[in-house]
């Protein structure tokens, strides 16, 4: 269970990103975080495991407190924690699979990763996950030559390296075309509903909330604005979340 309590976010500037915002999880949900860009999702994903300090607020996961954990204590969280970004985050010029292998880092001696070094048990898993998401056969290819879509599919494998039971999902398919959107989020979809993986996801399109998530959590302006099944978003409740003047568009 991942509970949020209260959580908010006042950047240095003064922008509040996140202003008072209470989530429970319950455990192999799929959640779809949906809203404007800067209503907080990122934020909010990002507060989750600690690669950004919430003002006020505490986050719970398993009865363990994120907010006040130490720096070792959040390092082993991370492992169990993946993290998918919107801009792929990996390493161009590198193997596909030592980008992989990268989500090992977190259990290897820190030593071995100076050098590169990965045991055959982590480079025989490394490609059983690239396989999971069709990608194998690119595996010693460097990663500038494949295209977004198959560059989002190693940023899934990656995270699938560190077993996580929790996976992030920061608007991994908004550079993507619709057929690619569709996709990426097939392969998220299958590591929610045959792994357990709980996933929180931000999307911009609905309609992708709608085929993919139990679950849709609306931020705007850093506050809850709904909270609900994807179904239950009608056109009024959408233009409360995008605005008077929004437009329902995206993949089908």
């Amino acid at each position: 269970m991942l509970i949020i309590e209260n959580l908010t976010k006042v950047y240095p500037n003064g922008f509040k990103a996140l202003d008072n915002v209470s989530i429970e999880v319950p455990d192999g949900q799929f959640v779809a975080l949906i809203g404007l860009s800067g209503s907080g999702k990122s934020t909010l994903l990002r507060c989750i495991n600690r690669l950004i300090e919430p003002t006020e607020g505490r986050i719970l996961w398993n009865g363990v407190d994120i907010t006040r954990a130490s720096d070792e204590e959040v390092r082993q969280i991370r492992r169990r924690i993946g993290m998918i970004f919107q801009q792929f985050n990996l390493v161009k010029r590198s193997k596909v699979i030592t980008n992989v292998l990268s989500g090992r880092l977190g259990y290897i001696n820190p030593v071995y990763s100076f050098i590169n070094y990965f045991p055959p048990k982590d480079k025989q898993d490394a490609l059983a996950s690239l396989a999971r998401v069709g990608i194998q056969d690119q595996a010693y290819k460097k990663a500038s030559a494949l295209s977004g879509g198959q560059q989002q599919r190693v940023g899934i494998a990656r995270a699938l390296m560190q077993n996580p039971e929790l996976m992030l999902a920061d608007e991994p398919v908004s550079s993507l075309d619709p057929a690619t959107s569709h996709s990426v989020m097939k392969y998220l979809d299958d590591l929610n509903k045959n792994d357990g993986i709980t996933i929180l996801c931000s999307l911009h399109f609905l309609s992708l909330a709608r085929a993919y998530a139990d679950r849709v959590i609306a931020l705007k302006d850093g506050i809850v604005e709904f909270d609900g099944l994807p179904g239950e978003i009608d056109n009024q409740r959408f233009k409360e979340i995008y605005g008077e003047d929004a437009i329902e568009v995206g993949v089908s």
